[in-house]
């Protein structure tokens, strides 16, 4: 729904009044959604109203908003239009209400919650499902509690270990993806953050005491075997330069196997910095990595016909960008 106008679109339904059969109210009848005041008023312009009206800042409005001033400077512009009134009155130190304004607030803040309740109440509270590979981010945790403070809306944790993490056989409704993603993969994606390497090496069968080493730089790893997640993994020899690129020791269809062949002591692994938080190994030491590419992080949906949760989802996710 875009606005007012998607509401009066449906009006006149089973439960509307009669109109007659050119779309006209019928006698007697009083449709108020077909006044022309409505024409062009959108919930944007009405929540930019409100939040304005409420901070009596055009800055903290946004802020509250996670829009842009710009943007929310436009719709409160764009509703005045509409209606032909001046709502606020703007100097370079403060905003205050007209007495439209005044008049509008007091009739719209009891109105716009509920609203929200009326639109959210068919269907029950929604469940988003969001995916992921080996582990979820630490970010997300402060991305789920907001969106579903904001939402009302419930989210199912969906491990897959697959490249799209279960977005490709319809698993998941959203998904956090680390590493680069194909042009090809018809998605849409909003990049979280990036985040460092660690180098994961054997404590055993480390060559020339690897794993006593506290740092170790990107293009030593070139002389040394390398362990491949090739599913869901984010390092592979293409990202050292052509002719100086790390032996392929062994590759692995799943964390775990990645994870238990390194430990082994196949060859070494590279893996996001987070792995070393959440997975300890005692055959593994992870050992911190200079000059290493970091890991982009991005929230990914369908490119078309994304779940409606999803697309508020991943604009939250964007606002969140660090």
């Amino acid at each position: 729904m875009n606005g007012l106008r998607g509401i009066e679109d449906g009006a006149g339904t089973a439960a509307g009044p009669a109109h007659d059969d050119i779309g006209e109210p019928a006698p007697g009848t009083d449709d108020r959604l077909t006044d022309p005041a409505l024409d062009g008023v959108e919930l944007r312009h009405l929540r930019g109203f409100l939040a304005v009206a409420e901070e009596r800042s055009f800055t903290h409005a946004a802020d509250r908003l996670r829009i842009g001033q710009p943007a929310l400077t436009r719709a409160v512009r764009a509703l005045e239009t509409t209606l032909g009134v001046r709502l606020l009155d703007r100097t370079t130190r403060r905003v205050a209400l007209t007495d439209a304004g005044r008049r509008l607030y007091a009739d719209l803040a009891p109105l716009l919650p509920r609203l929200a309740a009326a639109l959210r109440s068919p269907a029950g509270p929604g469940v988003l499902r969001l995916g992921f590979t080996s582990m979820l981010p630490a970010a997300c945790r402060t991305l789920v509690t907001e969106f579903r403070a904001a939402s009302g809306a419930k989210v199912r944790l969906v491990r897959r270990d697959t490249p799209l993490a279960g977005l490709e056989t319809g698993d998941s409704d959203v998904v956090v993806l680390r590493g680069e993603v194909p042009r090809d993969a018809g998605l849409r994606t909003a990049l979280l953050f990036r985040e460092p390497r660690v180098a994961a090496v054997p404590r055993a069968a480390a060559p020339g005491s690897l794993a006593r080493r506290r740092v170790l730089d990107w293009a030593e790893l070139a002389e040394l075997p390398l362990v491949v997640n090739t599913v869901t993994g984010t390092t592979r020899p293409e990202l050292w330069p052509a002719g100086r690129r790390p032996r392929l020791a062994c590759t692995a269809d799943n964390f775990d196997e990645w994870l238990e062949a390194v430990a082994a002591g196949h060859g070494i692994g590279v893996a996001p910095e987070g792995v070393a938080e959440r997975h300890p190994h005692p055959g593994i030491r992870y050992v911190r990595l200079k000059n290493a590419p970091p890991v982009p992080v991005r929230l990914a949906l369908p490119a078309r016909d994304a779940h409606p949760l999803a697309e508020r989802f991943l604009a939250l996710g964007g606002a969140h960008r660090h």
